[in-house]
């Protein structure tokens, strides 16, 4: 007779024989199930397919019982994944196939109508309602009455407002109420906010901290005045003035909300020194100036007053220029400094060579949104133009304003740039002429859709000059060239020498093999040039272009010649900057016939 241990053996034996049996059917037993869904496209088929639970189970072993209990809830996942787009009554139907021992749950999915936005109420107290910023993310509020309810958009909406109300300075501003009433049978959503904004808050004391100025130096950079409205605007400008200072590596603005009272709240700048002294280098080519390199020195502060120096030459096949300028920061809110520089430049161009010696001392400051520059500036030197020699010194004042705006500085999809300047010389002690010249430069770059731009610039410029011959290259005005009339070489477009004086440049050609005798362009007192270009860029760093440019360089209106280029090019966002290189064409030019080759590397504006 078996004993009782024998029995519980043979018990467990039993058992686990019983579970065996149960995995190997199990096993048996065992599919995979898939998902059919049709009636939605795009972001809405995304959403379905992402809320259903089936799609878990896309590499697993289901049962029947599994296979049945996922597709029993997948209409109610589908039916909760489209509304928050706005689908309030959508209908699910479908079967769940066996096929070759797996399963398939076949989803035919009606969204019917979304549910619109019936009312749209938005509830501030206070004065809020009146900030500018606050009104535009109130009129931006979306989905908007009418519009289908799309629960992202909405809570995107309510995040701009809450920051419109914090950046207005109202820091207190919390949301109080948050409702969206939806009524399926009448297709129709009401929403309702309110906010308690509180008082808004002013700007208080400015504490600097990890930066190497005092802060007497440092006030020099705050936009406002202690006691103005808190304005997140304020913020980022001061922020931008200290980047742009070039002194530090990193300088944060941001509001000390702990320490906020009574409607004051202080402002915190964190900053970190950049490196002090920067040396640069490098090679470069451009069709204008031919090969070179280029190097310099910069010191970024060279005492705790801010000053700083930079040295920087270029040797290049045509162009050789040795300057040296050095800034000294002044007190006030609008980047006020003086600027000392001079600078030694020998050019060689296809119409002209020059070697001149320049002295300047200018005062700039930001002017309403504007860089103003008053200056005095001295120029001496020897020139050839058109085989045609001469000398002048000249001493004069100049002026200009110039400003920019780019969504980004490295490739611009939004911005512009516009420079106008004036330059006033009298003839007397150091002048040897007497001349009065006015220029003026644009720039406009606007996106087309997601992978074209199209750039529009021109440039303006009048000269009255009693001896035109005492002008230096410098202050003529020639067209042609990578910046001008593409399809012309750099400098070619403009009055050609007069007839009495050609027998003289030839002359000087018989003597001089070397000089070239071809373009005999002496540069005229004014100038027009205008361009249009588009851009089309097939992957995200290359692109081609088309392009015309038109204009003339000339002496009085009569003169006036219209020179046309027209080409196409290549574009290239490369690690150092854009590279752009074109081929243009002389358009209905019996003078100049075949392609000029055009290189530039650098921003936009």
């Amino acid at each position: 007779m078996p004993t009782s241990d024998g029995h519980t053996r043979q018990r467990r034996m039993a058992r686990c024989l019983f579970a065996s049996l149960l995995v190997l059917a199990g096993t048996a037993q065992a599919a995979h199930i898939s998902v059919q869904l049709d009636g939605v496209d795009g972001v809405l088929r995304d959403a379905a397919l992402a809320g259903l639970e089936i799609n878990q189970y896309g590499t697993r072993d289901v049962t029947a019982a599994q296979a049945h209990r996922l597709y029993e809830r997948a209409a109610d996942q589908v039916r909760s994944s489209l509304e928050p787009y706005g689908y309030y009554r959508v209908e699910v139907t479908g079967e769940l196939k066996e096929q070759a021992g797996d399963y398939i749950a076949v989803l035919h999915v009606a969204t019917g109508d979304p549910v619109r936005v019936g009312a749209l109420d938005i509830k501030l107290d206070g004065d809020a309602d009146g900030q500018r910023a606050v009104q535009k993310a109130i009129s931006a509020f979306v989905p908007a009455k009418g519009q289908p309810l799309d629960h992202a958009a909405y809570e995107r909406s309510k995040a701009t407002l809450q920051a419109a109300l914090f950046g207005s300075g109202y820091l207190d501003a919390e949301l109080v109420s948050h409702q969206v009433e939806v009524n399926r049978s009448a297709g129709t959503a009401d929403i309702h906010l309110a906010w308690k904004v509180g008082q808004r808050y002013r700007l208080g004391g400015t504490e600097f901290e990890g930066g190497q100025f005092p802060d007497a130096f440092m006030q020099r950079y705050i936009p406002w005045h202690e006691g103005d409205f808190y304005t997140q605007e304020q913020l980022l400008s001061f922020q931008q003035r200290l980047i742009d200072a070039d002194y530090f590596s990193i300088a944060q603005v941001q509001p000390d909300a702990e320490k906020a009272h009574d409607g004051i709240v202080p402002i915190k700048v964190m900053l970190a020194p950049a490196k002090r002294t920067i040396y640069t280098g490098g090679l470069f080519i451009g069709t204008d100036t031919g090969p070179g390199v280029r190097g310099g020195v910069e010191r970024r502060w060279v005492n705790r007053r801010g000053h700083k120096l930079k040295i920087e030459t270029i040797v290049a096949q045509r162009l050789t220029t040795v300057g040296a300028q050095y800034q000294i920061p002044l007190a006030g809110p609008h980047n006020h400094s003086l600027n000392f520089g001079a600078t030694y430049r020998d050019e060689d161009t296809d119409t002209s060579t020059s070697k001149t010696l320049g002295l300047a001392a200018t005062d700039s400051a930001m002017w309403h949104a504007w860089t103003r520059t008053l200056g005095l500036k001295f120029l001496t030197g020897d020139f050839d133009v058109a085989n045609i020699q001469g000398h002048t010194t000249l001493l004069y004042p100049e002026a200009s304003i110039a400003r920019k705006s780019a969504d980004d500085p490295i490739f611009v999809r939004r911005g512009w740039s516009m420079t106008f300047a004036t330059r006033v010389g009298q003839k007397g002690l150091v002048s040897d002429t007497s001349f009065a010249q006015i220029t003026a430069d644009a720039k406009w770059i606007r996106g087309i859709g997601e992978h074209s731009r199209f750039i529009a610039r021109g440039s303006l410029g009048a000269t009255r000059v009693d001896d035109f011959d005492k002008l230096p290259p410098e202050l003529r005005f020639f067209a042609g060239g990578d910046r001008s009339i593409r399809g012309y070489a750099f400098q070619t477009v403009g009055p050609p020498l007069p007839d009495a004086l050609v027998p003289v440049a030839l002359a000087r050609c018989a003597d001089h093999p070397n000089m070239d005798c071809k373009d005999l362009i002496i540069g005229g007192k004014n100038l027009i040039v205008g361009s249009a270009e588009y851009e089309y860029y097939f992957k995200p760093n290359w692109g081609i272009a088309t392009f015309v440019d038109t204009g003339d360089a000339f002496t009085t209106i009569n003169d006036y010649r219209q020179k046309i280029g027209v080409g196409f090019g290549a574009r290239w966002r490369s690690p150092v900057g854009m590279v752009r290189v074109d081929l243009g064409f002389p358009v209905h030019d019996s003078e100049n016939h075949g392609v000029e080759l055009h290189v530039v590397i650098g921003p936009d504006l």
